[in-house]
């Protein structure tokens, strides 16, 4: 009898393992192993190997009773069969290397915020230098640059390094130590019950680490406030609501930590002209009544200059016309947007009595007749 055939006979059942019976839910499998997990689980016991054991143990038999074919083949062959079904012989080769992820990936690793410690995933090893703060700020744009796009200098105030300092926070340049209470976790630990539930260090207030010679330039904080001036790139084709982040120029962080980033707000000003509507622009042209009747060229002012407007005759007053890739330039490349112009034709006002002269003679070559003589009815059109 060879050693893995041996190693498969001393394998207590799954079932067993697990407590449950074999017409059990793919629920009440998972229901049990978590029992079992919170009970065995090495983080809690770290002074059990048993436990330890059990707790692979556990893991290993929901490992194969939670996947349908794996169990299959495990009712009809037993281990062997298992084995043969994806699950190698003396560990986790089916899809975990270790039972602690298979833990974590069905209920979180709740172990290293409630009980901590445990085989290097505790808070310390995550711990590193924190991230400086992230700022934002208002960056107002007329049209035309958002059109071409342009470079701006902002003046803005932030957290830089400690002149005093230079981010130690103390005032011998020695930099924190460690928390004599919490021993660098930030956290400490008190029984309630049945659990062990870590709370903030009331000594280090979470940091984890003690500024014995707080700098007096910087209270301990390691940052002073100053004003600097950014230059910033805005691409062509922003529009309001986008946000443009530029890396590395927010607050400064102590401890060698990464400079937080800094976020420009786009504002579009409000154009005398246009109105923006995504890549597309929309106006309105004021044309008299010859103008559209016999058709016309007009001259308009564009975002990079001017533009010609070729008015058809009989061109209605409401009327839009397109003027194709006039309007704005996408933001990520690619053809631009369109220029729609609104026809709005203006009655004048004020005529001469030459030209009331000749809208009258005009009115009857149309066979409106006398425009004075009194009417009934109402007219919807005219052919």
């Amino acid at each position: 009898m060879t050693a893995g055939r041996k190693d498969t006979l001393s394998k207590r059942d799954y079932y067993e393992v697990l407590g449950v019976s074999r017409e059990a839910t793919p629920d009440e499998i998972k229901k049990a192993y978590r029992k079992l997990a919170f009970k065995y689980h090495p983080d809690r016991n770290q002074d059990s190997p048993e436990a330890g054991e059990k707790f692979k143990e556990a893991a290993e038999a929901y490992e194969v009773l939670s996947d349908s074919e794996r169990r299959a083949q495990y009712d009809r062959f037993g281990h062997a069969g298992a084995q043969q079904a994806g699950f190698g012989q003396g560990g986790f080769q089916g899809g975990f290397s270790d039972p602690r992820d298979l833990f974590s990936n069905l209920f979180g690793d709740m172990f290293g915020d409630i009980f901590g410690g445990g085989g290097g995933r505790g808070r310390t090893a995550q711990r590193g230098p924190a991230k400086g703060n992230s700022l934002r700020v208002r960056l107002q744009l007329t049209l035309e640059e958002a059109a071409q796009g342009v470079q701006r200098t902002l003046e803005i105030r932030r957290h830089e390094l400690c002149s005093s300092c230079h981010g130690s926070r103390s005032a011998s340049g020695q930099g924190p130590e460690t928390c004599s209470t919490c021993g660098g976790m930030g956290e400490v630990a008190r029984s309630q019950g049945f659990f062990s539930i870590r709370t903030p260090c009331p000594r280090c207030h979470g940091e984890g680490v003690i500024i014995t010679d707080p700098c007096h330039t910087c209270g301990g904080t390691g940052l002073e406030a100053k004003k600097v001036e950014i230059s910033v790139d805005v691409p062509a084709g922003v529009d309001t609501g986008h946000r443009l982040r530029v890396p590395g120029e927010g607050d400064a962080a102590p401890g060698g930590g990464q400079r937080g980033d800094l976020f420009c707000d786009i504002e579009i000003l409000p154009h005398p002209h246009f109105q923006r509507r995504g890549d597309d622009l929309f106006a309105t042209l004021e044309l008299s009544f010859p103008e559209v009747a016999l058709g016309a060229t007009r001259e308009v002012p564009g975002l990079e200059g001017r533009v010609e407007v070729k008015i058809p005759a009989g061109t209605q007053s409401g009327q839009v016309l397109s003027l194709k890739g006039q309007g704005m330039p996408r933001l990520r490349g690619g053809r631009r947007g369109n220029l729609y112009i609104e026809i709005k034709v203006v009655t004048p006002k004020k005529l001469t009595s030459e030209q009331k002269e000749l809208l009258e003679k005009l009115a009857q070559s149309m066979g409106i007749g006398d425009l004075k003589a009194k009417r009934s009815g109402f007219f919807w059109g005219r052919k």
